[in-house]
């Protein structure tokens, strides 16, 4: 019998620890990163989370039933502030964060690799088969957010960041694995029906990390060529 909550949490963890060796994230573990850097990380994110509500509601537009629109809708309750708590939105709490930082989406123009980040979530969860879609938000984005988070934190701390400044990322890291948990068990019942479900939801998983890769890269990148350009 195959065991599909098994060979997707086994993919989970390769993705995790693919992502994991990307330069900027060991260099974050390392506190190598310089807070530049970091602030500049920042405002591309922002622009890539801008569009997350976006994200969810093109992914549920394509869902089977009513049943996993309720069950992804808490995920976009909790962005919107809409969950029936006095919780801040979170897009509130991420623009505030940059505010504290003297930071806005206006300073910096997405980079390419930012827009094809963006361009690539999208793209999977249009998608009409519903397992793509579902695997772009879990695999590449909700199930790796506690592990990048928490080594964006290391990075930050490295400068003596207060945690407040960066709640943020706390939050994030204590929430994200319940939504990624949700969408999992979406999946596996897909993959319970229809095996050739998992070769599309692998290959979903192994672009978005690669494109969030791709990501990280071109910020690196950015500030190689600056200090180079110092040097001279």
């Amino acid at each position: 019998m195959l065991n599909a909550k098994k060979m997707l949490d086994t993919e989970k963890a390769r993705l995790i620890e693919t992502l994991r060796t990307n330069s900027f994230l060991t260099r974050c573990r390392a506190g190598q990163v310089s807070l530049d850097e970091l602030k500049y990380f920042l405002v591309q994110q922002g622009h890539y989370s801008a569009f997350f509500t976006r994200y969810l509601c093109a992914l549920m537009a394509n869902l089977p039933s009513n049943v996993e629109v309720f069950e992804l809708a808490e995920n976009l309750f909790e962005e919107l502030g809409f969950s029936g708590s006095d919780e801040t939105p979170h897009y509130l709490i991420y623009r505030k964060m940059l505010s504290d930082f003297g930071l806005s989406l206006d300073q910096n123009e997405p980079t390419s690799a930012t827009r094809n980040l963006i361009d690539t979530m999208f793209a999977h969860c249009r998608n009409p088969q519903p397992s793509i879609g579902l695997a772009a938000l879990c695999l590449g984005a909700e199930a790796l957010v506690p592990a990048i988070y928490s080594d964006l934190i290391t990075g930050f701390e490295a400068h003596n960041v207060d945690k407040a400044a960066i709640w943020f990322f706390h939050l994030h890291v204590a929430c994200d694995d319940g939504h990624a948990e949700t969408i999992e068990n979406i999946l596996v019942e897909m993959i319970e029906k229809d095996s050739a479900q998992m070769n599309h939801i692998i290959e979903t998983g192994q672009a978005l990390v690669a494109a969030r890769s791709a990501f990280f890269d071109a910020i690196e990148r950015k500030f190689q060529v600056e200090q180079a350009d110092a040097v001279a």
